[in-house]
């Protein structure tokens, strides 16, 4: 598993196509990544759980598509 302190602000998020989901703003306690609200379409926070990353470089890589992170990705309070 991916350790929290490997993802830092403004990195890029792509799923396992290659494509864009997000940025990351910042970590939401342990266990999810607090996406950008510049990225979405309705201009909100999303959150994703760290058990979608598969690994980090100099992105953040999921292990599903974009269109499946974006389809049950959660909307931010």
């Amino acid at each position: 598993m991916v350790k929290p302190m490997a993802i830092k602000e403004h990195m890029s998020v792509v799923g396992s196509d290659g494509a864009h989901v997000g940025t990351v703003d910042h970590m939401d306690g342990q266990d999810k990544i607090k996406l950008t609200k510049g990225d979405a379409s309705d201009k909100h926070h999303h959150l994703i759980p760290l058990s979608w990353v598969d690994h980090v470089d100099q992105e953040v890589h999921l292990n599903r598509t974009c269109a499946d992170a974006k389809a049950r990705w959660q909307t931010a309070a």
